[in-house]
């Protein structure tokens, strides 16, 4: 099974960008969607972000869509999320997983990371 190692997080003032690694070893991604996830303290975890290994093709949710942009490199076997705009309400700790097909929720996801923890001071 695939092991997810996120990287990248940290504090950064709004308006600010900042971008978060998924980086994958055990196995590669192919054939599988990678997402991302948020979970601010009290909430449930949240789709944010993904993209399928094979092919590219992204989607996003509403919250993110053109703020956030997700990306891959295949010899880094690893996944991207470039997040411009920042808010403080994407306050989050931010998760990777993989799932084998399209969807936002995130019980289908497997190999979570541990997260990477991302603040966004006003």
């Amino acid at each position: 099974q695939v092991q997810l190692v996120e990287s990248g997080g940290g504090l950064v003032q709004d308006g600010n960008s900042l971008r978060l690694s998924c980086a994958a070893s055990g196995r590669t991604f192919d054939g599988n969607y990678v997402g991302w996830f948020r979970q601010a303290p009290g909430a449930e975890r949240a789709f944010v972000a993904a993209i399928r290994w094979s092919g590219g093709y992204t989607y996003y949710s509403d919250f993110v869509k053109g703020r956030f942009t997700v990306s891959k490199d295949n010899a880094e076997n690893t996944v991207y999320l470039q997040m411009n705009s920042l808010k403080p309400e994407d306050t989050a700790v931010y998760y990777c997983a993989a799932s084998a097909y399209r969807t936002q929720k995130a019980d289908p996801y497997h190999s979570w990371g541990q997260g990477t923890q991302v603040t966004v001071s006003s």
